[in-house]
């Protein structure tokens, strides 16, 4: 009997890339997924001249939605022309680093905050007009008037168990209708791969419910927190000795604006030095502290040895973006 198989890709939108999928009918005697094309002048990745994209299989995993032998198929964007990486194909990049460097066995979990928006744009939460309490009650919190969206989180944390994802756990965030769930730790291309199927199934489940998933690093103005994508991230050394951990912060602190830049549009509004973050053109790191560039956990610090936390990363940075950069700039400086 044929199955159904989801690719799923990421687009050319500027300044942050979309999520594209569709569905191949594929014969059950093929058991690895194959090449397939789409059209690229509808995603900002060709013009129509020339407009055949193909799509490269890299990842699969069951389809918790549909179920029964049916998959997912996460996919990178080679040219037709000479089937090389296309620009917009950052996994490429990420794979050459995450080579390169494969020696320090640098792994990563990433801990993605999101927004739930009904379709006119205001946060779920909020009322018509104007906004609900301060923040305070919200986050990790219970009960009606405080969490809303629990549903569609539910939903998806089962569907991300049900497709082999890893993915850590989940919490209700600082402002109403904002939610997070943790993928990792794995290396840069498993924990980015994961966490692009996740993204997608996140996007997918709250369809159904009317509800659009915003990764906007700063979706509602004010007194409100921003939506994050804390990457924590450990070589072996780091695992081993508290000095790696510091050297990897001093790495960092070097390369600030290379970092910032390419970590998720609108960083500015969002890394203010308020809101427990620290400015987006200053470098800071610490134990235990939620206002530095980077966070190192207490335990950490206790023990002697484990990861940092780069706080910096907005909700819509690319995993193979964020995951390549750390990689070059710390395991580079070692």
């Amino acid at each position: 009997m044929a199955y159904q198989a989801e690719y799923i890709w990421i687009d050319g939108t500027e300044p942050t890339a979309l999520l594209r999928s569709k569905t191949k009918i594929i014969n059950d005697s093929v058991t690895v997924p194959p090449i397939w094309g789409f059209d690229g002048s509808s995603t900002n990745q060709a013009g129509g001249e020339s407009s055949d994209c193909v799509l490269r299989p890299v990842f699969s995993c069951p389809d918790p939605i549909r179920g029964g032998a049916n998959i997912l198929v996460l996919c990178d964007v080679l040219s037709a022309a000479d089937m090389k990486p296309h620009a917009t194909n950052t996994r490429a990049t990420c794979e050459k680093a995450a080579k390169k460097y494969a020696k320090q066995e640098m792994i990563y979990g990433i801990e993605q905050e999101y927004t739930m928006l009904k379709l006119d744009g205001t946060p779920l939460g909020f009322p018509t007009n104007g906004f609900p309490a301060p923040q305070g009650p919200y986050y990790c919190g219970v009960g009606a008037g405080r969490v809303v969206g629990r549903e569609i989180i539910e939903e998806h944390t089962q569907a991300c168990l049900d497709a082999g994802l890893m993915i850590e756990g989940t919490n209700a965030e600082v402002m109403p209708g904002q939610w997070e769930f943790q993928i990792g730790a794995a290396d840069a291309l498993t924990v980015s791969d994961h966490m692009h199927v996740a993204r997608w199934l996140l996007h997918r489940i709250a369809e159904d419910y009317d509800v659009v998933i915003s990764l906007d690093a700063k979706p509602a103005a004010g007194d409100w927190n921003g939506a994050g994508a804390h990457t924590n991230f450990s070589t072996k050394a780091m695992r081993e000795d508290y000095k790696a951990i510091e050297k990897a912060c001093h790495a960092l602190s070097k390369r600030v604006d290379a970092h910032v830049k390419h970590y998720g549009h609108d960083i500015e509004s969002r890394l203010t030095g308020k809101h427990e973050t620290a400015p987006w053109n200053k470098f800071s790191f610490g134990v235990s502290n939620r206002g530095a560039s980077v966070r190192i956990p207490w335990q950490v610090a206790k023990e002697g040895k484990g990861y940092a936390e780069d706080r910096r990363p907005n909700a819509n940075v690319d995993p193979y973006t964020v995951t390549r950069l750390i990689l070059e700039t710390v395991c580079g400086a070692a």
